[in-house]
């Protein structure tokens, strides 16, 4: 705990919070210098931009930047100086009232063990009989969070140079002892339609060993959500909570974790659920660390859907450059993403959509002939475009309404990649009859390829290296308030969603 001095004076609070970090001040400047870095630090901050495209370091800059607990905050850069190692900068819009509000961060070198003394320091006027409460909101949600991140990612820093130097694994440092919290979350009452979805308040239990607590920031929507929802996957039983798809904020670390500390910004994709909350325990082996270019929302609309993309085209179908490729539902969230990959690796893409205002969404995701299968035969749209020989490879996450007509759409040796039921179950069928064309027939499990962490990140280096070159476009998601899930779900069964969606805490 650092230094604390609290003051009221003609209206105007004053608070000032001070701590040492046990670095050099360089080591702590590189971090905190940065007026849009401290989304990748402080656990309050989800995602930040500098407006205007103006440089982070550029005196006048006003970042905009989303909370971890909702809201959103403006605050523009006064002042900057490398050679007093200080910045200060004014809150522009905030969601609490801080009229006024200034704040000045300082580093100072302790010469003692080479360290840095932290002097963060602010004045705002308050309403009224608010001053105690907004000053300790301040003091403690926003400084003394601010120092543990930033002392958490030092020890870190530390551990993993210990590491590399003796060429083992050390842990990182745990938090202090965690209880149990309470939070919003939404539960399945019972199996059945949305209206099963009911928003409650839950606990959420402290890590135990391996394990780590997050405070959640955005939650990805999946087909599977409906089919837990509804008992078709028995994964979520009755007063359990869904979701299998999420992002958050290291919060709480329990013991024998590696590799992870507070603070950190992770995203994860797959068994358990529990996602569909504000906080949740989760095991640590099962996160990512997501890279800075990717923020939040974007993250939770694209890790599922990507990871799967990516094994899909590399590791169950290897598409190849010259292949024809059909791609069913090729407006939406993981239809647009194979459009793009496949066209990056030089396929000539094919894909289905239900309306003609969905045919430009697929044009600009890479697919060339898209094909409004509600007014058009796909089957002889199929065969026309590849001049009579059938495509090389069909993805097809529809299911009953279009698993027959995928395998007429096939050339010799064409391979059906079966991934989803949207429709229904898959109809029945005669293996024998597949030998017609020697065509392959695979129903992948997500489970299958992300099972342990090396899978995992394998799969997500390659989905994060396509981002990061602008082989994909993640688009931005249709979002929701988490507490309105059975209107997410409404969306996604109707079929008449584009590109992904996200529920925001």
């Amino acid at each position: 705990m650092g230094a604390q001095e609290l003051t009221f004076d003609s209206a105007m609070v004053k608070v000032v919070r001070s701590t040492v970090i046990d670095a050099p001040i360089d080591e702590v400047w590189q971090l905190l210098r940065d007026f849009n870095g401290h989304d990748s630090w402080h656990p309050a901050v989800a995602v930040s931009r500098i407006e205007e495209r103006r440089s982070a370091d550029e005196v006048g800059c006003v970042r905009d930047f989303a909370l971890a607990a909702g809201g959103a905050i403006r605050e523009q850069l006064l002042s900057l100086s490398d050679r007093d190692y200080s910045f200060t900068y004014c809150i522009l819009d905030a969601p609490v009232p801080l009229e006024g509000y200034v704040a000045t961060v300082r580093l100072k070198p302790v010469t003692d063990g080479n360290r840095t003394f932290w002097h963060w320091r602010s004045e705002f006027k308050p309403p009224p009989e608010r001053e105690v409460e907004l000053a300790r909101m301040v003091g403690e949600d926003i400084y003394e969070r601010g120092f543990s991140a930033i002392k958490a990612i030092i020890a870190r820093q530390r551990a993993e140079e210990r590491s590399r130097s003796t060429g083992g694994s050390t842990p990182a440092v745990a938090s202090a002892p965690a209880q149990a919290v309470e939070c919003g979350a939404v539960v399945l009452a019972r199996h059945g339609g949305p209206e099963a979805l009911e928003w409650r308040r839950v606990s959420v239990p402290p890590p135990g060993v391996g394990e780590v607590r997050l405070k959640q920031t955005a939650i990805g929507v999946n087909f599977i959500d409906i089919y837990c929802r509804t008992g078709y996957f028995d994964l979520v039983p009755p007063g359990g909570v869904p979701g299998i798809e999420g992002v958050g904020i290291v919060s709480d670390v329990g013991a024998g974790v590696r590799d992870l500390a507070l603070g950190d910004r992770v995203a994860y994709a797959g068994p358990p659920p529990g996602s569909y909350a504000e906080m949740r325990t989760i095991p640590a082996r099962l996160l990512v660390r997501l890279p800075p270019e990717l923020d939040d929302i974007t993250a939770a609309a694209l890790l599922l859907k990507g990871m799967t993309a990516e094994f899909l085209l590399h590791r169950v179908a290897r598409v190849k450059e010259g292949e024809f490729v059909l791609v069913h539902a090729a407006a939406g969230g993981t239809g647009q993403l194979l459009c793009q990959w496949a066209r990056g690796l030089g396929a000539t893409v094919i894909g289905t959509v239900g309306s003609r205002d969905k045919a430009p969404i697929a044009r600009e995701a890479g697919c060339e002939h898209p094909i409004v299968y509600t007014e058009e035969d796909f089957v002889a749209r199929c065969r026309e475009i590849t001049a009579g020989r059938g495509v090389d490879v069909v993805f097809d996450a529809i299911g009953r309404d279009t698993f027959l007509q995928s395998y007429e759409t096939l050339a010799t040796r064409g391979h059906l990649v079966s991934f989803g039921q949207a429709s229904g179950e898959t109809p029945p069928v005669d293996v024998a009859s597949f030998a017609a064309k020697s065509a392959i027939i695979s129903r992948p499990n997500f489970a299958h390829f992300t099972d342990t962490p090396e899978k995992v990140r394998s799969i997500t280096d390659n989905l994060f290296r396509a981002v990061r070159t602008g082989l994909l476009r993640p688009g931005r998601p249709t979002t929701f308030p988490l507490a309105r899930a059975a209107d997410a779900h409404r969306l996604l069964a109707s079929r008449r969603s584009t590109g992904a969606l996200v529920m925001l805490p």
